[in-house]
């Protein structure tokens, strides 16, 4: 699955946030949020840890063609 890089910074927006709030808040690293915005692949893990942080559905963040597998 791949995440929606709009969407995800839009909920940024919404409760003004940046990428290293992020970082702080997932506990991921700087890294790996850069580059799973850039379109990589994530895990479920990933996904999840993103959506709790911003308090957001996990389905609000991924890409919409993605199917569960």
């Amino acid at each position: 699955m791949k995440l929606n890089k709009r969407n995800i910074f839009i909920h940024m927006a919404k409760i003004a946030v940046n990428k290293t709030w992020l970082v702080a808040t997932t506990g991921l690293s700087f890294d790996t949020i850069t580059k799973d915005l850039s379109g990589r692949k994530v895990s479920t893990r990933t996904a999840g840890r993103i959506a709790k942080a911003l308090n957001v559905p996990v389905e609000d963040i991924l890409e919409a063609e993605d199917e569960i597998e």
